[in-house]
């Protein structure tokens, strides 16, 4: 019999395909999500509407900050392991809004790690970012790199889940893995990224912003690799004091802990995914060049290297093939 698993964040971008794709390998799913307004609440809808489909899998609107309402929930559903994908998301909303960060992504992500304690969950994985890797001048980046420096506040409460589920970790000997996820892009994607952004204006005619004047790097993660590191790693539960088998493993010597960078291992300028986006759609982009954002960074560039040596699996989808197949699903799905 498949394991149940509980997916927190099942109507968002990466829960939902990590949900369909266990429940096409025949796991039990149950989902949690808010359903909040942040973007289009139709697409999510949308979402939920192809998960709730599936027999195998059952579903609870609430938000992370009700503990005994989730507990009640984990408890009686009795998941062996915990997939924690739910978060307030976005760079530039974080400085406009941090209470709603504090809300969602610290006391939210402490709530899941007192249930999952209680429950004895056997593995906890926990979505982080690659922004925590902040003003970090190193790369590609490496998970034993410094994390000192957020320069966002979205980042900045990442970097403390992760810190708190390491103590977590250490006191109850509660399995984590913490992943670090690379600009996530592909159908059924998030409206507030610039990608999508980018995508929507170009087929209206209209000028895109373009920060920095495109002097960017980004890692860009296909969803489908996302999902197939995240499958492999389920059953693979970090353990207390093992030996570390990996040069640079960040593994902690202290508790059943790790954190794992989960991205493409490229670099790509930012015009050359935009130029990409031009040739696909086969329309002139009119671009407006501004100055860097605030809370923005100059370049992210995943080493996955211990993702593979963990899970045998490295991300390899090529930007040009995931961008023409995100552009397939949004001309289908905006049609």
């Amino acid at each position: 019999m498949k394991s149940k698993i509980f997916i927190t964040g099942s109507s968002g971008f990466i829960g939902f395909h990590v949900a369909k794709n266990l429940l096409d390998k025949g796991f039990k799913i149950h989902g949690l999500d808010s359903m909040n307004n942040y973007y289009d609440v139709k697409i999510k809808k949308d979402r939920l509407a192809i998960l709730k489909k599936y027999r195998n899998f059952s579903f609870t609107q609430n938000l992370l900050e009700n503990e005994k309402n989730i507990d009640k929930i984990v408890s009686k559903f009795k998941p062996s392991v915990i997939i924690h994908l739910a978060a307030q998301a976005g760079v530039r909303y974080s400085i406009e809004n941090p209470d709603k960060y504090l809300k969602s992504n610290i006391i939210g992500t402490f709530n899941i790690l007192n249930i999952s304690r209680k429950n004895n969950i056997k593995h906890l994985i926990i979505g982080s970012s690659s922004s925590v890797y902040g003003a970090n001048k190193k790369s590609p980046f490496k998970e034993t790199h410094k994390t000192d420096h957020q320069v966002s506040f979205y980042a900045a409460t990442k970097k403390s889940t992760e810190s708190i589920a390491h103590s977590y970790s250490s006191l109850w000997k509660l399995p984590v893995t913490m992943l670090r996820f690379f600009t996530v892009y592909g159908p059924w994607g998030r409206p507030d990224m610039a990608y999508f952004k980018f995508t929507k204006k170009i087929l209206d005619g209209k000028k895109i912003d373009i920060y920095n004047k495109g002097k960017m790097y980004r890692d860009y993660t296909y969803i489908d690799d996302i999902v197939a590191g995240i499958t492999k790693l389920i059953s693979k539960p970090p353990k207390t004091n093992q030996k570390l088998k990996f040069k640079n493993d960040s593994l902690s010597p202290v508790a059943p802990f790790r954190v794992l960078n989960i991205g493409n291992t490229k670099k790509i300028y930012l015009l050359d995914f935009i130029n990409t986006l031009e040739k696909e759609l086969n329309k002139k982009i009119k671009r407006n060049y501004l100055p860097m954002q605030k809370g923005d960074v100059y370049s992210t560039w995943s080493d996955s290297s211990l993702l593979k040596k963990i899970t045998g699996y490295n991300p390899k989808t090529n930007y040009k093939t995931g961008i023409k197949k995100f552009i397939k699903w949004y001309l289908s799905y905006y049609s």
